[in-house]
Formats: structure tokens, sequence, C-alpha cells
């Protein structure tokens, strides 16, 4: 995939070198999202992968919250987040969804993203997205972002708008950069901006290494999990959950270390072995640490 004069091109799906996607368990991964149909590179298989990847993978941190880090080897991701029944974040989610394009036949490149959430000021960048050539068009895929993220793929040109239940998202191309919004009370809510330029698994590294340890990251000292549905978004950090509800309705709970680990084990559908449990729960019974200045809704 590549620019010219401003517009983006796809030719063939020729997966770059260093991602490891000779390393993918394809029918594996089908069974992990109850995925049953066409193996065809075509804009329906896109969209059914996208859904059901959204649905079936949680978006969580607790690797990062009991301070193991997180690699980006695709064998390490795919053992996790495929035969453990984990979930994970941004970089795994996405990484792990290009491998399984890539094999179906779809061209994709893997872009790194600037977090906004309404900010304009330049973060580093800190999420993964994916533009994908089906059906003779562009789109940008995320199966990564957590509870605001795309649920399908959007067209990659400026000004296209997708729908999925009652959540709204829109591409607009801003300068040299394309950003993707959300409506929020009835306006356009930046989440993120990206330019598509060729990346490698070395940038990757960067990115990853920095949100799975830096103290400034909104993924360490914390846990979190994400959830994003047709018709309801939720965020849990630490003891809170935060639900948002058609209508921007926002409700809020606070929950108990006990409380914390059923829901990750039944709301966010996150496999849990005792041992990690137990050390959750150990977690969020400490004293409350500082926190960043920032919340993991401003990093995905």
């Amino acid at each position: 995939m590549a620019m010219e004069n401003g517009a983006l091109k796809w030719e063939t799906a020729t997966p770059g070198p260093g991602w490891g996607g000779d390393l993918l368990d394809l029918d594996a991964y089908l069974r992990r999202i109850g995925y049953g149909g066409p193996r065809r590179a075509t804009v329906e298989t896109l969209f059914d992968l996208h859904r059901l990847h959204k649905a079936a993978i949680p978006f969580e941190n607790v690797d990062v919250a009991l301070e193991r880090g997180v690699s980006l080897h695709l064998d390490d991701i795919q053992r996790k987040l495929v035969e453990a029944g984990r979930g994970g974040y941004c970089f795994e989610h996405n990484l792990l969804f290009a491998a399984v394009l890539e094999r179906l036949g779809f061209p994709v490149t893997r872009l790194l993203a600037r977090v906004r959430l309404g900010r304009r000021q330049v973060r580093y960048r800190a999420h993964t997205v994916l533009a994908v050539g089906a059906g003779y068009e562009l789109w940008l895929a995320d199966a990564g972002f957590g509870a605001e993220g795309l649920i399908e793929p959007v067209p990659l040109y400026s000004g296209s708008v997708a729908k999925a239940g009652v959540w709204s998202w829109r591409v607009l191309r801003e300068e040299d950069q394309w950003v993707l919004q959300t409506l929020r009370d009835g306006d356009w809510f930046d989440l993120y901006a990206f330019r598509v330029e060729q990346h490698f698994p070395a940038d990757f590294e960067v990115s990853n290494h920095y949100t799975a340890h830096h103290d400034r990251s909104a993924f360490t000292g914390k846990v979190v999990a994400m959830r994003g549905t047709e018709d309801v978004q939720q965020t849990l950090v630490d003891h809170r959950l935060t639900t948002r509800h058609p209508g921007d309705v926002l409700e809020r709970t606070d929950l108990t270390a006990d409380e914390v680990v059923d829901l990750l084990r039944g709301t966010f559908a996150v496999r849990l072995p005792e041992r990690d449990a137990r050390l959750l729960r150990r977690r969020l019974s400490a004293p409350t640490r500082p926190s960043p200045s920032h919340s993991p809704l401003q990093e995905a």
C-alpha cells in the first residue's frame, strides 16, 4: 500500500518481512472468534472477521498491570490471545489481525497512530491501526482501540462515515494525515490521527515498550479492560467501571477487588487462571498509587 499524489493505492498482498505471519495458526484463530465463512479476500469477509474479533477477544492489560510486559512476537501473541483465551491491547490485537488478513490475501499496511481523544497536542504514537485493501477500496480496520473503537471497518477516504448500532465514526483528511472521529453529544470527536507510511517491526517495539513500561504510560500501574458493542461501551480502570449508554449517558460503578476479577472473567470474557486472579486481587487491595495525569481512554 502506498501514497500517490495524496491518494492511497494498493497492489498485491505481499506480507512485509519480519512480521512473523508464517507462524500464524489460521484455523485456531478462526475457531477462537467463531468464524466459519469463506476464506476469500472480500469486503464481506473483512467485515465479518472484524466484527467477530472485536466481540470475541477482549481488550485488557493484565500482563502490564502485573508488570510482566507485552511481547509482540506473533507466536507469543497467538499463544496468549488465541490459545490461552486472553485479550490484549492494540499492538497485540492489530498485529494478530493483520497476520490473519494477509494470510487470506488482503493487502495490509500496519500503521502507528497518535491518540487524541479530543485534544490536538502531539502525543507519542501509542496506537496501531491497519489500512486494508478489499473490493477495490481501502479501509481503515482497527480491532484494538477499546470501548470507542470501530466495530466494522470504515472506508479510508475523507468524509466517509460508518455506523454500527447507536455509534458512528468518520474519517477526515487533515493536511498530511488522517483522523478518525466518533460522534459524541451530537458533535464529531477526534479519537486518533495517523499517516499512511511504511513502518517496521522495530517501530512497533519502541512504542510498545514505552506503553507497557513507562511510568507515564496510560496502561502502567493500573488494571484496564474495555468493551464496545453496538449499544454499550464499557471501560474498567482499577475499581471504577464506566459505562456509556445510547444518548451519551454515563454510569459509573465502584467495585471491590473480588468484583473486578469477576467482571474481568464475566463481562469482559478474560480467561484468568487462578494465580493471576489472586495476584490481581492483591494488586487491587494494595494502597492506591499516584496515577498519570491522563486516562487509558487517551491512549489505546
